[in-house]
């Protein structure tokens, strides 16, 4: 049995987005027939990194419920049975053998307008706590794949749930530290700040608080991604602090091209707790410093940074809690523990999930053959 033609569905952020392409590169590269279509919004980032990826791409107008002011909503109800019309003729006309779904609003529609058509599906959550759309979609799919045990206790359809982890690009699993390290360069202690693509205020500037330590401390090799719109920002605000470019132990960049290379080679690593970033740090078996976002609906990120902590893979550090003298401290006393690094490094390759693409390929041909 093989899979020719996939509709994948998944929108917003690059942590909805890269786990669809993730699984379709994974089909690309098992089935060289492979045909898949996904399904986005011209609002997200899909619009650009799935033709980035190769993929064609349609677009439904769709957008999120509103909490707060539950009489706008009225007009989202219209626009989702717009676009449950829309994904119908889509499915009609591309006749896939199963539909996949990573997350986002934009999921919705696309789950019912299968379940309409008769077509197998299945929607994969990220994080530990699942997602409105995930749990509104549930009833309508084949499988719900998740990433942590634990997210099984908050859905209904239990049978339906099967833990596959969440999908990790290919050159996060192949990366070798002794071999990054020789490649980057790096012979000291090495240690990677960011907070995500775009970058984190909050910690952007108590990472600018604490760089005159690290200036001093030349026994540490700092790399720190701020996020592409605060890069000047916060150039500024080091060259304020004392930080200048012939400082060699430390780099500040506005966007880290190499991760795979840098988390890799790194020794702790501090950062968000989005589910894609956490499973990397996993799969690598890095030591880190978790600071999870405030500003996401029910706070999934500190969910999934205390499971990691549960399991004394992690450290945790809530934005109400950080200051550049307790990340400093952090950093510096985990350094020095080689004991408690490599402990969290034996308790991460503990709940690693490293083979989440050929998981969800499997469920992909169960629902081939029965669609």
């Amino acid at each position: 049995m093989s899979i020719v033609k996939v509709i994948f569905a998944g929108g917003g952020t690059g942590g909805h987005i890269n786990p669809a392409i993730s699984i379709a590169d994974y089909a690309k590269s098992v089935d060289k027939d492979f045909e898949a279509l996904f399904i986005g919004t011209r609002k997200g980032l899909e619009k650009t990194l799935v033709p980035r990826a190769g993929y064609k791409i349609e677009f439904i107008d769709i957008e999120g419920f509103d909490r707060k002011h539950l009489m706008r909503n009225v007009r989202v109800l219209k626009k989702l049975a717009e676009a449950r019309k829309r994904c119908r003729d889509l499915i009609r006309g591309f006749k896939p053998d199963c539909v996949v779904c990573t997350g986002g609003y934009v999921s919705g529609p696309v789950a019912m307008a299968a379940y309409k058509e008769g077509v197998s599906a299945l929607i994969h959550e990220q994080n530990v706590y699942p997602g409105l759309t995930v749990r509104g979609s549930e009833k309508y799919v084949d499988h719900v794949a998740v990433s942590f045990d634990e997210t099984e206790q908050f859905l209904k359809n239990k049978s339906k749930c099967v833990v596959t982890g969440n999908p990790i690009r290919s050159e996060i699993l192949k990366a070798d530290k002794n071999a990054a390290r020789k490649k980057l360069g790096i012979k000291g202690q090495y240690v990677l700040i960011f907070g995500g693509s775009l970058g984190a205020d909050r910690i952007n500037e108590t990472v600018v608080g604490m760089l005159p330590r690290f200036k001093e401390n030349k026994k540490v090799q700092l790399l720190f991604g701020t996020g592409e719109r605060n890069f000047e920002k916060v150039s500024r605000a080091a060259r304020a602090a004392g930080i200048e470019p012939a400082d060699k132990n430390i780099t500040i960049t506005p966007y880290i091209n190499n991760m795979a290379d840098v988390m890799a080679a790194a020794d702790i690593v501090v950062s968000r707790s989005g589910a894609i970033t956490v499973s990397e740090i996993a799969a690598l078996a890095k030591p880190s410093i978790l600071i999870p976002s405030p500003n996401v609906v029910r706070n999934h990120q500190e969910q999934n940074a205390r499971e990691f902590e549960k399991h004394g893979a992690a450290e945790v550090i809530t934005e109400a809690e950080l200051t550049p003298e307790l990340l400093y401290e952090k950093i510096t006393s985990l350094l020095e523990d080689k004991e408690k690094l490599a402990s969290m490094g034996d308790n991460l390759k503990k709940i690693a999930k490293t083979d989440a693409l050929e998981r969800i390929y499997e469920l992909m041909l169960k629902m081939a053959d029965k669609t």
